[in-house]
Formats: C-alpha cells, sequence, structure tokens
C-alpha cells in the first residue's frame, strides 16, 4: 500500500487512476452484494446518457460511487468525523451545492459590493444628506422591520424541513434499529485503534462495521471508512484505497470466517490484494498512455487529440457522445478523433459503441 501511494504521488496518470479505480470500486461493492452492475452501464449512467431506464441495483452502485468520490475530494479525517458521517449518511449534512452556497453568502458578507462607478459620488464634493420627512422614515423603517421578521420565518420554516427526518416505512426499515447507538458503538471501536498500525487500524474498523450494521441499507459505507481512515492515518495519502476490489480477490469460502484473527486477516488480505492490484493497473495504463502518446508527434497545437487521451485516462470506457459533450465537438469528430488514436473498442457492438484503455 505504501508503495503504490509513493509511486502515485509522483504519477502523471494519478487523477485517471484515481477515477476509473473509482467505477471499479463501486462496481466490486455491488459484485460483493450478490448484485452485478457493468462498468460500461455506470460510466454510461454517471456521464447521463443511459441506453435503458437504470435499475436498482445501477443507481445503488452511483451511490457508491458519488460516496467515494466525495471521501476522496475532501479533507483526510473528514470522513470520520461527526459531520462526515452526517453528509455520508444523506441526513443532516449538507450536499456539496449547499456548502458552495454558503460559502459565496459568507465571502458576500465578508466583502460586500462596492460602487462599481454608476453611483460614485464626487471626491470633491462633501456630501450632504437630503432633507427627508421624519413621517416617511418610520414608516419605511416600519415596512423593512417587517420583511426583515418575514424572512426570518420562512428561513426558520425552511430550516425546520430540512432539519426534520423523513418518517419510514416499516416494510423497508427496522423501526427499532438505533443507528445512532450502534454509530456511536463503531466510533468508539475506532477510537479505541488510534495506537495501532493504520492497516490493522483500518482491518478493525471494516470487521466491526460488519458486526455492528450501524446503517441498515449500506453495509458498504464501512470499507469506504475503513479507506478513509487509512487515509486519514498518512498509509495513503496519494489516494483512497480500493477494498472492495481488493476483497473481491479473496475466495468466497475464506471471505467470512468465524474467528475474529481470521476476519481480520481477510480484511488485512484485501488491504494488500487492493494495493497489488493497483500497481498493476497503473503499470498498465502508463505503458498504455506512453504507447499512445507516440501518436500525438507531429500533430498541430490545436489537435484535440491531447485532450482525448487525457479524458480516456479518467474512465474505464468512453462513447463517442461523452468524447463529443467533454471535448466540444461533433459525435462525427469524437470517432475521428478514436479512429485516429486508436482505442479499443470495448463493446463488440456495432451501435452504441464505446472505447477505453483495458
Amino acid at each position: 500500500m505504501a508503495r503504490l501511494d509513493e509511486r502515485l504521488a509522483k504519477s502523471p496518470i494519478r487523477d485517471g487512476w484515481i477515477a476509473r479505480t473509482h467505477f471499479a470500486d463501486a462496481c466490486a461493492s455491488l459484485w460483493l452484494e450478490g448484485e452485478l452492475v457493468h462498468l460500461d452501464d455506470l460510466v454510461l449512467h454517471d456521464a447521463g446518457m443511459d441506453v435503458r431506464a437504470p435499475t436498482h441495483e445501477l443507481t445503488h452502485a452511483h451511490a457508491v460511487l458519488r460516496a467515494r468520490r466525495r471521501i476522496a475530494d475532501a479533507k483526510p479525517d473528514w470522513a470520520l468525523s461527526a459531520a462526515g458521517l452526517a453528509g455520508l449518511r444523506a441526513r443532516g449534512g449538507r450536499g456539496h451545492q449547499e456548502e458552495e452556497a454558503c460559502d459565496r453568502n459568507e465571502e458576500e458578507s465578508e466583502f460586500p459590493d462596492m460602487d462599481d462607478g454608476h453611483g460614485e459620488a464626487d471626491a470633491t464634493e462633501p456630501f450632504r444628506a437630503p432633507p427627508t420627512d421624519q413621517r416617511l422614515v418610520d414608516v419605511f423603517a416600519a415596512v423593512d422591520a417587517a420583511i426583515a421578521q418575514a424572512d426570518r420565518t420562512l428561513a426558520s420554516e425552511t430550516n425546520d424541513r430540512r432539519l426534520k427526518r423523513p418518517e419510514r416505512d416499516p416494510l423497508v426499515y427496522d423501526l427499532d434499529w438505533d443507528e445512532d447507538e450502534r454509530l456511536d458503538a463503531w466510533r468508539a471501536v475506532v477510537d479505541q485503534t488510534r495506537n495501532l498500525p493504520p492497516a490493522l487500524a483500518a482491518a478493525i474498523a471494516a470487521d466491526a462495521w460488519h458486526a455492528l450494521e450501524p446503517l441498515q441499507h449500506s453495509p458498504w459505507l464501512g470499507r469506504l471508512l475503513a479507506a478513509a481512515l487509512l487515509r486519514a492515518r498518512g498509509k495513503a495519502r496519494s489516494h483512497l484505497p480500493c477494498l472492495h476490489d481488493g476483497l473481491k480477490a479473496i475466495p468466497r469460502e475464506r471471505r467470512r470466517p468465524r474467528d475474529a484473527a481470521s476476519r481480520l486477516a481477510v480484511q488485512l488480505g484485501a488491504i494488500a490484494a487492493a494495493a497489488e492490484a493497483g500497481l498493476k493497473d497503473h503499470d498498465r495504463w502508463l505503458t498504455a498512455r506512453t504507447l499512445l502518446a507516440r501518436k500525438l508527434r507531429g500533430r498541430r497545437s490545436t489537435s484535440r487529440l491531447p485532450a482525448l487521451l487525457d479524458y480516456v485516462l479518467t474512465r474505464p470506457v468512453v462513447s463517442a457522445g461523452m468524447i463529443a459533450e467533454e471535448l466540444k465537438i461533433t459525435p462525427r469528430g469524437a470517432q475521428d478523433l478514436v479512429a485516429a488514436l486508436g482505442l479499443r473498442e470495448a463493446t463488440g457492438r456495432g451501435r452504441y459503441r464505446a472505447w477505453g484503455i483495458l
């Protein structure tokens, strides 16, 4: 794991490796639950270019994908904090858009708009307040106070509506399942691992999540939090480990032993398998990038081929529509660029084709 992290820290394809492994780990999380989600379907669904109506499993995999991206884009210790857990539970936490809106509001309040020249006063002429009627001043003050009170009332109702928990369907959820209590118990287990090596602490955290089951319908979140623990404690500073993909490499008969020591050994084996697979994928994709980069020699400075090469490294597969939207060209032009770069067709279909670096 440390060798992979060190290699990614200086790799020219680090961002592409991270983006591609998000998709693979999301599909692996569903595979461990007994569901099959095709990688190309998840890529197209993420781009909003589904060829058919998305299934429940595909929507589930996309939720895992979004959670991985959110953890990877945040600070290393965010996912294990109270605010991070609340956000990942999709209850009590704000999304990216709300956070950006709040940041913009804070900046606007801290730096109010200055005059842009339309209402500038003459610097040489002293300011003189126009004569006012005291009765008009009182009337306008009363109107301003009423508007402010209405704004506060509306804001309070909106916040109460956001913070209010929706009622859960008893056919889907166990109403006696105390998620907050179980989550506190899991966090207590994680706190007890502060003096342990990062890999062992992550294995204990993943096993404790499986044993306690804090969230009824999110068994996959435990391994994401274990990966975040490796990142927070400096074992994987340059990437978010793919523990689902690593556990997928463990044989099924060894995946769920009964004794605690064997379960921890399985989790540690999954961490090692994820690192080994990550190293192999990195070397293979770096070699493919080097070979494809030779076709960029002698091209014009306005050629879109370098941009296509960078984009195809960030997705397991790409379609003509995805390339056209990313590079702002036509689908026909996208197919011409694919032919010029020599990408491998991944579907074997005559229509709705996709290409990628395998």
